[in-house]
Parts: structure tokens; sequence; C-alpha cells
């Protein structure tokens, strides 16, 4: 699966999400390309992307700040850390 995505990384959103097949790469290059023309025309901060994974569930593992509102983000954030902190302290 491809997946094309427009996000605005000063606010956290995603503000266009779209899913192709595999069959449809050339599709999908244009359609990135004809948005990434168009954010840079209104010359806003976006970025958009065009990703590949085999499902929805791990583009969202591997690319969750796409995904993740704030409060999530943090959340992760915090796990993170003190899977960390816990490592250190144990060595």
């Amino acid at each position: 699966m491809l997946f094309l995505i427009e996000y605005d990384p000063s606010t956290g959103t995603t503000l266009h999400y779209s899913q192709y097949d595999d069959t449809q790469r050339a599709a999908a290059e244009s359609a990135r390309l004809e948005r990434e023309l168009a954010v840079n025309r209104a010359k806003v901060d976006h970025e958009v992307v065009l990703l590949q994974a085999p499902t929805v569930e791990a583009l969202q593992r591997t690319h969750a700040r796409y995904f993740d509102d704030i409060e999530a983000m943090i959340a992760r954030l915090e796990r993170t850390a003190a899977l960390v902190i816990g490592r250190k302290e144990r060595k």
C-alpha cells in the first residue's frame, strides 16, 4: 500500500491522507507531485510524503506523528523516556 500524506508540523495536523494500491504507484506519485506543487505555491511549511507500508496499522506504528494528536505523542514520549531511564539505572 502507498500512503499520501500532507502534514502541518507547526500544528501537528494531518491535512490530507489518501491510500493507493501498490499497482497505482504512478497515480500516487503524480498526486504527490501535484500536492507538493500546491504547497510550494501557497508558500506554507507543510510536509508532503508518499510512504509505503504493508498496512495502515504498520504505517501508524512507524510514522505515528502523522496520526497521533499531541496528547498521544506526549504519552508515547513519556513511555519511551521511562524505558530509557530505567535502562540507565539498571547499568
